[in-house]
């Protein structure tokens, strides 16, 4: 039996999806910088793909550009409103719980005399928004808080923080990763002026991504060259990825309610399942979580460990961000809300999706209690796990 339960660090490809892109591998492969007829008839895609992929979040097409990935877009956005907007001035505030493709790059601005100012979490993973009023400064010309955390998936109140930006005419991003085409977004109503999303974690191939840059921000591109995407991002246009990724959009347009409703009541039984195991505990937010995240962590175990495990019986997990599973250190997501070391390195994300069944989910839920208990036997934690 395999059971993938790691929807968080990857989807599977639609095969409708699939079936949309083919054509620009192999006949429709004109650039769409090119007049020719094969050029406009990738161009006549690339904007109609635009146009889905910016309705899905209430934006104008000439308000979106395509990137390779989410992680340039939210470099794009860290770098590019930073250097657009010096004369204003050099203060940033992001949160302790950021993806590190904002985290990294606001690290690289503070070594060219930035000043970034990174807000605390509670115990759930959630931004205070009065605590983030406080930090804001005169010279502040970016806030960049995370719709839905990658590892918990707790989601923020981006409307209550987008009014506040508004008010104090800050640019407001959002890195909507994991939520966009799981939950709804609107920019308008959220107020909004720059938003980073992804087309591989919502079932539409890896290597693109998009960028929202609201009419009027104050931007430099990351890329400079030709005048792709509004010469806002230099490249030869990856069509055929992008007419997945607008496919997918255009699936979840549809389906997100329905998916939503199935997952959150999978997700639910999960976590009411595991949380009969002695000493586990839940991370991030019991409500206010995406529906498709769960998060424990696990007294007297490793969580690499108990992944290891898992995965020999079929079930494939994380323990946290999948960009940074080959690194040993404890996961700054859940040293943030409050735990230690140890209690961070016993923990274990489970995130299902669409093509996830009510037998997979209880043949998990036989299997992990029977792994954390086999693990424990054998622990050399115990002794001390209090110190």
């Amino acid at each position: 039996m395999s059971i993938y339960m790691d929807y968080a660090a990857t989807t599977p490809v639609d095969p409708r999806v699939l079936k949309a892109m083919e054509p620009y591998f192999s006949e429709e492969y004109g650039n769409t910088m090119s007049l020719h007829k094969q050029g406009r008839t990738a161009k006549k895609a690339l904007d109609q793909s635009r146009q889905t992929v910016a309705a899905l979040m209430n934006a104008q097409p000439d308000e979106l550009i395509f990137t390779a990935s989410a992680t340039e877009a939210s470099n794009m956005v860290i770098k590019g409103v930073a250097y657009a907007n010096k004369n204003k001035g050099k203060h940033i505030i992001t949160s302790a719980i950021e993806h590190n493709c904002v985290l990294e790059p606001a690290r690289w601005l503070e070594q060219q005399g930035y000043e970034i100012t990174c807000l605390p979490v509670d115990k759930y993973g959630l931004v205070d928004p009065s605590k983030l009023e406080e930090k804001i400064r005169k010279d502040t010309i970016l806030v960049s808080i995370m719709h839905a955390n990658n590892e918990i998936g707790t989601i923020q109140d981006i409307q209550q923080i987008g009014k506040i930006c508004k008010e104090k005419n800050i640019y407001f991003h959002s890195d909507a990763v994991q939520s966009f085409g799981k939950i709804p977004i609107d920019v308008k109503q959220t107020n909004i002026d720059l938003l980073s999303v992804s087309s591989h974690k919502m079932y539409g191939p890896k290597g693109v991504g998009a960028l929202y840059i609201k009419k009027g921000t104050k931007i430099e591109p990351l890329l400079h060259g030709g005048g792709h995407e509004f010469h806002k991002r230099a490249s030869t246009v990856n069509v055929a990825g992008i007419v997945g990724f607008a496919q997918a959009a255009q699936i979840q347009q549809q389906e997100m309610a329905f998916d939503a409703q199935k997952q959150t009541k999978l997700r639910d039984k999960i976590i009411n399942k595991i949380l009969t195991i002695d000493d586990s505990h839940l991370n991030g937010h019991p409500t206010k979580r995406l529906p498709n995240n769960t998060n424990f962590w696990f007294a007297y175990i490793e969580g690499e460990s108990l992944l290891m495990h898992l995965d020999m019986e079929g079930i494939a997990v994380s323990t946290g961000s999948a960009c940074s599973s080959n690194d040993l250190a404890a996961s700054h997501v859940l040293l943030a809300i409050g735990l230690k070391p140890q209690e961070a390195h016993g923990s274990l994300r489970l995130s299902i999706g669409k093509y996830t069944t009510e037998e997979g989910v209880d043949y998990v839920l036989q299997t992990v209690p029977k792994a954390v208990q086999r693990l424990r036997e054998i622990s050399p934690f115990k002794n001390g796990w209090k110190q």
